[in-house]
Protein backbone atom coordinates (compact mmCIF):
# COMPACT_ATOMS: atom_id res chain seq x y z
CA UNK A 1 0.00 0.00 0.00
CA UNK A 2 3.06 2.51 0.71
CA UNK A 3 4.66 1.62 -2.35
CA UNK A 4 1.37 2.51 -4.55
CA UNK A 5 0.81 5.64 -2.99
CA UNK A 6 4.93 6.68 -3.64
CA UNK A 7 4.17 5.85 -6.99
CA UNK A 8 0.91 7.85 -7.00
CA UNK A 9 2.57 10.57 -5.57
CA UNK A 10 5.60 10.53 -7.68
CA UNK A 11 3.19 10.13 -10.89
CA UNK A 12 1.66 13.20 -9.68
CA UNK A 13 4.42 15.38 -9.38
CA UNK A 14 5.98 13.96 -12.85
CA UNK A 15 2.78 14.95 -14.91
CA UNK A 16 0.45 17.30 -12.22
CA UNK A 17 3.66 19.35 -11.61
CA UNK A 18 4.47 20.08 -14.95
CA UNK A 19 0.75 20.94 -16.12
CA UNK A 20 0.39 23.28 -12.66
CA UNK A 21 2.35 25.50 -14.12
CA UNK A 22 -0.73 25.96 -16.95
CA UNK A 23 -4.33 27.34 -16.30
CA UNK A 24 -6.60 28.10 -19.63
CA UNK A 25 -5.76 30.67 -21.75
CA UNK A 26 -6.91 34.61 -22.06
CA UNK A 27 -3.77 36.44 -21.21
CA UNK A 28 -2.43 38.12 -23.82
CA UNK A 29 0.18 36.59 -25.99
CA UNK A 30 3.73 38.34 -27.62
CA UNK A 31 3.97 38.84 -31.60
CA UNK A 32 7.19 40.23 -32.64
CA UNK A 33 9.54 40.30 -35.33
CA UNK A 34 11.69 37.16 -35.62
CA UNK A 35 15.29 36.65 -34.24
CA UNK A 36 17.89 34.09 -33.35
CA UNK A 37 15.67 32.93 -30.38
CA UNK A 38 12.21 33.76 -32.02
CA UNK A 39 10.55 32.22 -34.98
CA UNK A 40 7.83 34.68 -35.39
CA UNK A 41 5.43 32.96 -33.06
CA UNK A 42 7.40 30.87 -30.39
CA UNK A 43 10.61 31.81 -28.16
CA UNK A 44 13.41 29.10 -28.53
CA UNK A 45 16.74 28.06 -26.69
CA UNK A 46 20.40 28.41 -27.69
CA UNK A 47 20.82 24.94 -28.20
CA UNK A 48 17.96 21.93 -29.11
CA UNK A 49 15.89 21.55 -25.56
CA UNK A 50 16.69 17.87 -24.25
CA UNK A 51 13.28 15.69 -24.69
CA UNK A 52 11.67 15.02 -21.33
CA UNK A 53 11.66 11.54 -21.25
CA UNK A 54 8.43 10.64 -18.83
CA UNK A 55 7.82 7.24 -19.42
CA UNK A 56 11.97 6.27 -18.57
CA UNK A 57 11.02 8.70 -15.38
CA UNK A 58 8.06 6.75 -14.66
CA UNK A 59 9.41 3.41 -15.11
CA UNK A 60 12.43 4.14 -12.62
CA UNK A 61 9.55 5.12 -9.96
CA UNK A 62 7.64 1.71 -10.10
CA UNK A 63 11.51 -0.23 -10.39
CA UNK A 64 12.49 1.21 -7.17
CA UNK A 65 15.59 3.21 -8.65
CA UNK A 66 14.21 6.31 -8.57
CA UNK A 67 12.45 7.70 -4.70
CA UNK A 68 10.47 10.32 -3.68
CA UNK A 69 12.09 12.27 -1.63
CA UNK A 70 11.53 13.20 2.42
CA UNK A 71 9.77 16.85 3.06
CA UNK A 72 8.40 18.50 5.87
CA UNK A 73 6.75 21.67 7.03
CA UNK A 74 9.56 23.08 8.85
CA UNK A 75 9.91 26.40 10.79
CA UNK A 76 12.93 29.45 10.17
CA UNK A 77 15.50 30.63 12.82
CA UNK A 78 14.69 34.28 12.61
CA UNK A 79 17.78 36.45 11.50
CA UNK A 80 16.42 39.85 11.62
CA UNK A 81 15.57 42.57 8.80
CA UNK A 82 18.03 43.40 6.16
CA UNK A 83 20.20 46.77 6.99
CA UNK A 84 18.38 49.72 5.22
CA UNK A 85 20.87 50.13 2.40
CA UNK A 86 24.73 49.28 1.48
CA UNK A 87 26.71 51.37 0.01
CA UNK A 88 29.76 51.18 -2.45
CA UNK A 89 31.84 48.60 -3.64
CA UNK A 90 30.12 46.49 -0.53
CA UNK A 91 27.39 43.81 -1.28
CA UNK A 92 25.08 41.92 1.02
CA UNK A 93 22.78 38.97 -0.23
CA UNK A 94 19.95 37.49 1.23
CA UNK A 95 18.52 34.33 0.69
CA UNK A 96 14.64 34.46 1.50
CA UNK A 97 13.70 31.43 -0.25
CA UNK A 98 13.25 29.11 -3.74
CA UNK A 99 14.62 31.63 -5.88
CA UNK A 100 13.95 35.20 -4.08
CA UNK A 101 16.74 36.82 -2.83
CA UNK A 102 17.41 40.48 -1.59
CA UNK A 103 20.97 41.86 -3.51
CA UNK A 104 22.08 45.11 -2.05
CA UNK A 105 24.76 47.04 -3.16
CA UNK A 106 25.86 50.53 -4.85
CA UNK A 107 22.73 51.81 -2.04
CA UNK A 108 20.13 50.06 -3.96
CA UNK A 109 17.84 46.89 -3.36
CA UNK A 110 17.41 44.91 -5.60
CA UNK A 111 14.73 41.53 -5.55
CA UNK A 112 14.89 38.56 -7.63
CA UNK A 113 12.00 36.64 -8.75
CA UNK A 114 9.80 37.49 -5.38
CA UNK A 115 7.15 35.59 -4.25
CA UNK A 116 5.69 35.59 -0.97
CA UNK A 117 2.36 33.37 -1.72
CA UNK A 118 1.51 30.26 0.42
CA UNK A 119 1.45 27.86 -3.48
CA UNK A 120 2.88 28.79 -6.52
CA UNK A 121 -0.15 27.87 -9.35
CA UNK A 122 -2.99 29.25 -10.56
CA UNK A 123 -5.21 26.68 -8.20
CA UNK A 124 -4.42 26.65 -4.66
CA UNK A 125 -5.34 22.85 -4.16
CA UNK A 126 -3.61 21.99 -7.80
CA UNK A 127 -0.78 23.76 -6.83
CA UNK A 128 2.69 23.12 -5.37
CA UNK A 129 2.57 24.56 -1.85
CA UNK A 130 5.19 25.97 0.65
CA UNK A 131 7.15 23.45 3.09
CA UNK A 132 8.64 26.88 4.57
CA UNK A 133 8.24 30.34 5.58
CA UNK A 134 9.78 33.38 3.83
CA UNK A 135 13.02 34.29 5.43
CA UNK A 136 12.22 37.78 5.47
CA UNK A 137 8.70 38.62 6.97
CA UNK A 138 7.34 40.92 3.65
CA UNK A 139 6.88 44.12 6.47
CA UNK A 140 10.81 43.79 6.65
CA UNK A 141 11.88 44.31 3.46
CA UNK A 142 13.51 47.81 2.93
CA UNK A 143 12.56 49.90 0.14
CA UNK A 144 13.13 47.98 -3.08
CA UNK A 145 14.30 49.94 -6.20
CA UNK A 146 14.38 46.83 -8.43
CA UNK A 147 12.47 43.55 -9.29
CA UNK A 148 13.38 41.14 -11.54
CA UNK A 149 12.01 38.61 -12.90
CA UNK A 150 12.89 35.58 -14.90
CA UNK A 151 9.89 34.02 -16.27
CA UNK A 152 6.38 33.54 -16.26
CA UNK A 153 5.97 30.32 -14.31
CA UNK A 154 4.10 30.55 -11.39
CA UNK A 155 6.73 29.88 -8.73
CA UNK A 156 9.03 32.59 -10.35
CA UNK A 157 5.96 35.04 -11.21
CA UNK A 158 4.07 35.32 -8.68
CA UNK A 159 1.62 38.14 -8.95
CA UNK A 160 -0.02 38.54 -5.42
CA UNK A 161 3.54 39.33 -4.31
CA UNK A 162 5.09 41.80 -7.52
CA UNK A 163 1.54 43.95 -6.91
CA UNK A 164 1.98 44.33 -3.01
CA UNK A 165 5.68 45.45 -4.62
CA UNK A 166 4.53 47.80 -6.54
CA UNK A 167 1.78 49.11 -4.36
CA UNK A 168 4.21 49.46 -1.20
CA UNK A 169 7.81 50.68 -3.17
CA UNK A 170 6.64 51.26 -6.69
CA UNK A 171 10.25 50.17 -8.27
CA UNK A 172 10.95 49.36 -11.37
CA UNK A 173 10.15 45.97 -12.68
CA UNK A 174 12.32 44.36 -15.63
CA UNK A 175 11.01 41.37 -17.38
CA UNK A 176 11.43 39.76 -20.72
CA UNK A 177 9.96 40.42 -24.01
CA UNK A 178 6.27 38.97 -24.10
CA UNK A 179 5.64 39.88 -19.88
CA UNK A 180 4.91 42.92 -19.43
CA UNK A 181 1.44 43.28 -19.93
CA UNK A 182 0.73 40.20 -17.15
CA UNK A 183 1.89 42.32 -14.96
CA UNK A 184 0.45 45.72 -16.41
CA UNK A 185 -3.23 44.43 -16.40
CA UNK A 186 -2.59 43.90 -12.89
CA UNK A 187 -2.06 47.39 -12.24
CA UNK A 188 1.59 46.52 -11.71
CA UNK A 189 3.51 49.93 -12.38
CA UNK A 190 6.90 50.84 -14.05
CA UNK A 191 6.94 47.38 -15.80
CA UNK A 192 9.88 46.73 -18.10
CA UNK A 193 10.49 44.62 -21.43
CA UNK A 194 14.19 42.91 -21.94
CA UNK A 195 15.30 40.81 -24.95
CA UNK A 196 18.89 38.73 -24.38
CA UNK A 197 21.29 41.02 -24.31
CA UNK A 198 18.92 44.03 -24.02
CA UNK A 199 20.14 46.81 -21.11
CA UNK A 200 18.56 49.39 -19.11
CA UNK A 201 20.72 51.56 -17.01
CA UNK A 202 18.39 52.20 -13.83
CA UNK A 203 20.66 54.31 -11.48
CA UNK A 204 24.11 55.77 -12.51
CA UNK A 205 26.04 52.98 -11.24
CA UNK A 206 23.67 49.56 -11.96
CA UNK A 207 22.80 48.13 -14.93
CA UNK A 208 20.88 45.69 -15.40
CA UNK A 209 21.13 43.10 -18.87
CA UNK A 210 18.79 40.36 -19.84
CA UNK A 211 20.87 37.28 -20.68
CA UNK A 212 20.42 33.88 -22.11
CA UNK A 213 18.77 30.89 -19.91
CA UNK A 214 18.03 27.36 -21.12
CA UNK A 215 14.71 27.01 -20.04
CA UNK A 216 10.93 27.43 -21.23
CA UNK A 217 8.37 28.99 -20.50
CA UNK A 218 4.29 28.45 -19.96
CA UNK A 219 1.52 30.75 -18.01
CA UNK A 220 -1.95 28.93 -19.48
CA UNK A 221 -2.48 26.23 -22.04
CA UNK A 222 -1.47 28.37 -25.18
CA UNK A 223 0.95 30.46 -24.25
CA UNK A 224 3.89 27.82 -24.45
CA UNK A 225 7.14 29.41 -25.11
CA UNK A 226 5.08 32.35 -26.37
CA UNK A 227 6.93 34.94 -23.12
CA UNK A 228 10.96 34.92 -23.19
CA UNK A 229 12.38 33.32 -19.86
CA UNK A 230 16.01 35.09 -19.01
CA UNK A 231 18.49 35.45 -16.18
CA UNK A 232 19.85 38.72 -15.29
CA UNK A 233 23.40 40.40 -15.17
CA UNK A 234 23.78 43.50 -12.75
CA UNK A 235 27.20 45.49 -13.75
CA UNK A 236 27.90 47.81 -11.31
CA UNK A 237 31.54 50.07 -10.90
CA UNK A 238 32.81 47.27 -9.08
CA UNK A 239 31.87 44.04 -10.44
CA UNK A 240 28.95 41.89 -12.12
CA UNK A 241 26.64 39.55 -10.52
CA UNK A 242 24.66 37.09 -11.89
CA UNK A 243 20.95 35.77 -11.68
CA UNK A 244 20.40 32.67 -13.37
CA UNK A 245 16.48 32.29 -13.04
CA UNK A 246 15.82 29.22 -14.02
CA UNK A 247 18.35 27.37 -16.30
CA UNK A 248 19.99 24.04 -17.65
CA UNK A 249 23.10 23.89 -18.67
CA UNK A 250 23.60 25.73 -22.29
CA UNK A 251 26.31 27.57 -23.70
CA UNK A 252 24.91 30.81 -21.92
CA UNK A 253 27.32 30.48 -19.33
CA UNK A 254 30.46 30.89 -21.17
CA UNK A 255 28.60 33.73 -23.10
CA UNK A 256 28.13 35.39 -20.04
CA UNK A 257 31.40 35.36 -19.05
CA UNK A 258 33.22 36.30 -22.58
CA UNK A 259 30.64 39.69 -22.45
CA UNK A 260 30.99 40.64 -18.67
CA UNK A 261 34.29 38.91 -17.45
CA UNK A 262 34.15 36.67 -14.07
CA UNK A 263 30.98 36.73 -11.31
CA UNK A 264 31.90 38.58 -8.79
CA UNK A 265 28.75 36.88 -7.18
CA UNK A 266 26.34 33.89 -9.04
CA UNK A 267 23.03 33.14 -7.74
CA UNK A 268 22.87 29.67 -9.24
CA UNK A 269 19.43 27.42 -8.98
CA UNK A 270 20.01 23.61 -7.61
CA UNK A 271 16.81 21.83 -6.91
CA UNK A 272 13.93 20.18 -8.58
CA UNK A 273 16.79 18.14 -10.24
CA UNK A 274 15.10 14.41 -10.06
CA UNK A 275 14.35 12.64 -12.24
CA UNK A 276 16.85 14.06 -14.17
CA UNK A 277 15.42 12.67 -16.98
CA UNK A 278 12.78 15.46 -17.32
CA UNK A 279 14.67 18.29 -15.74
CA UNK A 280 18.08 18.16 -17.23
CA UNK A 281 16.45 19.96 -19.81
CA UNK A 282 15.11 22.95 -17.67
CA UNK A 283 17.36 22.62 -14.59
CA UNK A 284 21.06 22.38 -13.51
CA UNK A 285 21.68 19.34 -10.84
CA UNK A 286 23.80 20.76 -7.81
CA UNK A 287 27.14 18.98 -9.97
CA UNK A 288 26.47 20.92 -12.86
CA UNK A 289 25.58 24.35 -10.69
CA UNK A 290 29.57 23.62 -9.63
CA UNK A 291 29.89 23.72 -13.43
CA UNK A 292 28.46 26.91 -13.70
CA UNK A 293 30.16 28.54 -11.66
CA UNK A 294 33.52 27.25 -13.12
CA UNK A 295 32.10 28.44 -16.62
CA UNK A 296 31.16 32.11 -15.18
CA UNK A 297 34.11 32.59 -13.41
CA UNK A 298 32.64 33.18 -10.50
CA UNK A 299 34.32 34.45 -7.07
CA UNK A 300 31.27 33.48 -4.80
CA UNK A 301 28.30 31.58 -5.91
CA UNK A 302 25.14 30.65 -3.71
CA UNK A 303 22.53 28.58 -4.28
CA UNK A 304 18.97 29.39 -4.69
CA UNK A 305 15.97 27.06 -5.93
CA UNK A 306 15.65 24.47 -3.10
CA UNK A 307 13.79 23.93 0.21
CA UNK A 308 10.36 25.93 -0.42
CA UNK A 309 8.56 24.46 -2.77
CA UNK A 310 8.48 20.39 -4.04
CA UNK A 311 8.83 20.57 -7.62
CA UNK A 312 10.54 17.38 -8.34
CA UNK A 313 11.16 14.07 -6.92
CA UNK A 314 14.27 15.29 -4.68
CA UNK A 315 14.46 15.54 -1.03
CA UNK A 316 14.06 19.15 0.81
CA UNK A 317 17.57 18.93 1.45
CA UNK A 318 18.45 16.57 -1.09
CA UNK A 319 20.41 18.96 -3.75
CA UNK A 320 21.83 20.82 -0.49
CA UNK A 321 23.53 17.62 0.12
CA UNK A 322 24.82 16.84 -3.32
CA UNK A 323 25.93 20.04 -3.72
CA UNK A 324 28.02 19.74 -0.18
CA UNK A 325 29.63 16.11 -1.11
CA UNK A 326 30.62 17.14 -4.54
CA UNK A 327 32.33 20.11 -3.06
CA UNK A 328 34.54 18.47 -0.38
CA UNK A 329 35.21 15.91 -3.32
CA UNK A 330 36.21 18.80 -5.69
CA UNK A 331 38.06 20.33 -2.46
CA UNK A 332 40.01 17.15 -2.23
CA UNK A 333 40.99 17.14 -5.52
CA UNK A 334 42.88 20.50 -5.14
CA UNK A 335 40.27 22.82 -5.90
CA UNK A 336 38.89 25.99 -4.46
CA UNK A 337 34.68 26.82 -4.83
CA UNK A 338 33.50 29.49 -2.67
CA UNK A 339 29.85 28.15 -3.10
CA UNK A 340 27.66 29.03 -0.44
CA UNK A 341 24.56 27.96 1.05
CA UNK A 342 22.82 30.07 2.81
CA UNK A 343 19.49 29.65 5.33
CA UNK A 344 16.37 31.18 4.63
CA UNK A 345 17.32 34.53 5.94
CA UNK A 346 20.45 33.95 6.12
CA UNK A 347 22.69 36.88 4.32
CA UNK A 348 26.89 37.07 3.44
CA UNK A 349 28.11 40.34 3.05
CA UNK A 350 30.99 40.86 0.52
CA UNK A 351 33.60 43.16 0.82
Amino acid sequence: MRARRMIFSAVTLILGGYLSFSLWGGEPIYSGAKSDHFDGERFFNLVEKIERRYVSALRGVVSGDQGLGQWDKLPNKHYGPPVERVMGKALRVTFINHSTTLIQTEGLNILTDPIWSDYCGPLPLASPYRYRPPGLRFEELPQIDVVVVSHSHYDHMDIPSLKRLSERFEPQVLVGIGNAELLRKEGIKNVKELDWWDSTQVHPNLEVVGVPAQHWSRRNVGDKNKRLWMGYVFNTPHGAHYFAGDTAMGPHFKMIKERFGGMRLALLPIGAFRPESIMEGSHISPVEALNAHELLGAETSVAIHWGTFRLGMDGQFEAVDVLKTALVQRMHAGEVIDFRVLDFGESLELK
